[in-house]
């Protein structure tokens, strides 16, 4: 058969054609790819490039890098050296990478980045890990690609909100953040930044913290599966949370364990070992109504917030107290702080036992009460309901609907279904209290306690004002002494009426009269008749500038009846003014701070003790003021304080009981210390009935009694238990050797004692007549001998 060679060549010119297009095709393809490839790239530039100048959001310098600080709470010490508390929005402490367990660290390393010495904080391996397995073969159980360096980044800078581009944006910002961290920190820096400030729950911070709220250990002292539960938890916080699934918890730990055991910080036996202990939590969680001293450390949180306002940082912004991990030392004296706390306690539960009791079958503070009316329109529920516009009869009646309620108790708390309103009537009805101790000599306080409850009773008893009552007298006895008035002047125990104060007339509280006292014996019976006389003689105006010398900083009502305590004032007050007695006349004020520091140990404020201090009466009237009150414990109503307490050193104090008995006071002063205790209830309607219930002596004394025996017994407070005042000059001594009571005036001349009554004039008179009538004797004998001549 003849070849088609047409054909032929027809078909090799197409096949050729087809071969020339299809290199040209090829080229065309590799062309476009190759522009595409550089175009993609210079976008990643371009894209690189807007994250590491901030242009798509801040980018922290590496000057702002090198002082990365985080929130840290201020922490507040006592005297000698104890935690009180901490002030904060995270509950975050720093610490050292010297003060973290090794097993931290490890088990860190171990379960979130075993390459972590290996890299400069990125970790290509690991990305590529993610891009394959994770992303291609969607895998999502083969792990995250985030060095420890790229957390950390994330945890001192969150992640922000960038719509379409916001994993890549964030990812990017922190893998630039994280290697420049890892030019600017070493490796043990870096696990230090990053154990200080991952997140472990809550409001909750740090391995510090987390081992102290789940261990009540210090990161230091972290056992090895304790430290594989914390950082097991980094996984997911609530989901690995032991508090809140201790199963779940116990197989995360033991995946960390296992993971140590893989990168060989343990041994196979070991991890094994460890995986077989239950999970043993030590849990303590505190706010800021726990610990001890908390009504003292929100009176502290007040005054901080207002004076770090004021104190500016280098960068001329102010300092935070929630965040700037300021470090305050205060005066408080844990020890005593505690034993004051106890003292509340032991005798506060046993004397609402006896409150509860005296006024079972009676009900003065129901629902209708003026006191439940006024405890109403305080609360914060009341307030709220007003904003949202409801009238007072809905606002009655929300007040008045049950609901389950947990409720304070002695002892614990019960759980009730009531109404708000019998909530008000139920808490009316407790008694609450006030102790103040602090140093004469320096001023430093020394223990604080508000209340009885600072969860439930907010109101700071240590700073609230109530009437003084007796407590006021050795003001105005130190006033009398000032304007002359011998101590051993007797003054008589009558009831007498004043005309010029609207005939004012005070009387005894036991309505007895007769015979005659000094100064100690006034005081230590606590005489208001001869209280009257007293300010009488030493002039209300002068006993106001005596109270306000001493301390006093409230107004006071410039009338006799101030003598008998109707001052309202504080217990802080009070007992600055009791200190200026045992101090020898120099009145200081209460210091509880002695130093501040900031987060680098530099020094913002300090204290130099005695500074402040100014002499404001004598030295003699303050040495016979401690006498006239030693006198108060010797023979008067503080005499159980050595019967039931068994005190030795020497004391001297004042109890105090106001009208109706409505408050309970005794402020005493011991070598060392000047304690103020108040009893009462938060309204002074709420009160006992009778003044042999009621009266300071036994309310507030056992409080003071039992605190002082405390300290006294405790062998951390050598010297308490036999201390003594400076012993009195001696021409002191013998001004006050006179007996403190006599029944009767002594027996004199009848002429002598009329004329004592009826005054000066009157003894002119008899004077004179005495001379005119020896001159008429004498004439009358010399007339008789002329007429016998």
């Amino acid at each position: 058969m003849k070849p088609n060679f047409t054909r032929t060549y027809w078909q090799h010119k197409w096949a050729e054609w087809q071969n020339s297009r299809n290199r040209s095709d090829y080229r065309f393809l590799f062309r476009g790819l190759l522009k595409l490839s550089l175009f993609g790239l210079l976008l990643l530039v371009l894209f690189y490039f807007a994250v590491y100048s901030g242009f798509l959001g801040g980018m922290p310098s590496t000057k702002e890098l090198k002082s990365v600080h985080n929130n840290t709470a201020s922490e507040v010490y006592s005297a000698d050296g104890v935690l009180l508390g901490r002030y904060y929005t995270q509950d975050r402490t720093n610490v050292k990478y010297a003060n973290i367990s090794p097993a931290a660290v490890h088990a860190l390393i171990a379960t979130e980045d075993a390459r972590f010495y290996d890299h400069s904080g990125v970790d290509a391996r690991s990305l590529a890990r993610v891009f394959i397995k994770s992303l291609l073969l969607q895998n999502e159980s083969s792990g995250g690609g985030s060095t420890l360096s790229q957390q950390l980044a994330k945890n001192l800078y969150p992640r922000k909100n960038y719509w379409l581009w916001d994993m890549p944006v964030n990812k990017l910002r922190e893998m630039i953040i994280a290697r420049k961290l890892e030019t600017i920190y070493s490796k043990d820096e870096i696990l230090e930044l990053y154990l200080n400030t991952v997140p472990m729950g809550g409001n909750l911070y740090g391995i510090e913290r987390a081992s102290r709220r789940f261990f009540s250990t210090s990161a230091d002292s972290l056992k090895v599966e304790e430290a594989a539960v914390l950082i097991g938890m980094l996984k997911a916080t609530t989901t690995y949370n032991p508090r809140l699934d201790l199963e779940r918890s116990t197989k995360r730990r033991n995946i960390v364990l296992g993971q140590m055991a893989k990168y060989e910080y343990l041994s196979a036996a070991e991890a094994d070992s460890l995986q077989k202990l239950p999970l043993e939590l030590k849990y303590n969680y505190t706010t800021h109504n726990d610990g001890i001293a908390p009504y003292f450390r929100e009176h502290l949180r007040q005054e901080l917030v207002n004076w770090a306002a004021g104190k500016k940082k280098k960068n001329g912004e102010p300092y935070n107290l929630y965040t700037d991990g300021l470090k305050i030392y205060t005066t408080i004296d844990a020890g005593m702080q505690r034993h004051a706390e106890a003292s509340v306690r032991k005798h506060m539960a046993q004397l609402q036992k006896q409150f509860d009791a005296h006024w079972r079958g009676r009900n003065p503070w129901g629902r209708n009460s003026d006191v439940i009316q006024v405890a109403m329109q305080r609360s914060d529920r009341y307030r709220k309901l007003k904003d949202a516009g409801k009238s007072e009869a809905e606002i009655v009646e929300a007040f008045r609907e049950p609901v389950p309620m947990q409720v304070y108790a002695w002892g614990g708390t019960n759980k009730k279904e009531m109404s708000p309103m019998d909530s008000l009537a139920y808490y009316s009805r407790f008694l609450n209290t006030g102790l103040f101790s602090l140093e004469p000599h320096s001023g430093y306080v020394r223990a604080w306690v508000g209340g009885i409850n600072h969860h439930v009773f907010k109101y700071d008893h240590v700073k609230s004002k109530r009437q003084v009552g007796s407590t006021f007298k050795p003001i105005v006895y130190a006033a009398a002494l000032d304007r002359g008035i011998s101590p051993c002047d007797y003054f008589p125990n009558e009831r007498m009426t004043y005309p010029e104060y609207d005939n004012w007339s005070p009387r005894n509280a036991t309505d007895q009269y007769g015979g005659e006292y000094t100064m100690r014996g006034a005081l230590a019976n606590s005489v208001n008749t001869i209280s009257a006389q007293m300010i009488m003689k030493a002039g209300v105006n002068r006993t106001v500038a005596m109270a306000h010398r001493l301390g006093i900083d409230s107004k006071l009502p410039e009338v006799p009846s101030l003598a008998l305590g109707t001052a309202d004032l504080s217990l802080q007050e009070m007992v600055t003014a009791y200190a200026t007695f045992a101090n020898r006349g120099y009145q200081v004020e209460p210091v509880y701070i002695t130093k501040i520091e900031d987060r680098e140990g530099r020094v913002l404020r300090e204290h130099r003790e005695g500074e402040g201090a100014k002499k404001v009466i004598s030295e003699e009237t303050a040495a016979i003021m401690l006498h006239l009150m030693q006198g108060v414990v010797e023979e008067g109503s503080a005499a159980k304080l050595r019967s039931q307490y068994g005190l030795k050193m020497d004391i001297a104090g004042k109890t105090g009981t106001t009208q109706d008995h409505a408050d309970g006071w005794f402020i005493g002063i011991t070598p060392q210390l000047v304690t103020g205790v108040w009893v009462g209830g938060e309204s002074p309607q709420v009160r006992f009935r009778t003044l042999e219930l009621g009266q300071g002596s036994r309310t507030a004394l056992p409080i003071w009694g039992e605190y002082i025996r405390r300290i006294a017994i405790d062998p951390d407070y050598k010297g308490y238990y036999n201390s003594r005042f400076e012993p009195l000059p001696p021409h002191l001594q013998a001004s006050l050797n006179c007996p403190s009571y006599r029944a009767e005036p002594p027996q004199e001349n009848f002429l002598e004692r009329v004329l004592d009554k009826i005054g000066d004039k009157a003894t002119q008179t008899y004077e004179q007549w005495k001379e005119n009538l020896k001159k008429r004797r004498k004439e009358r004998k010399e007339k008789r001998k002329k007429n016998r001549d």
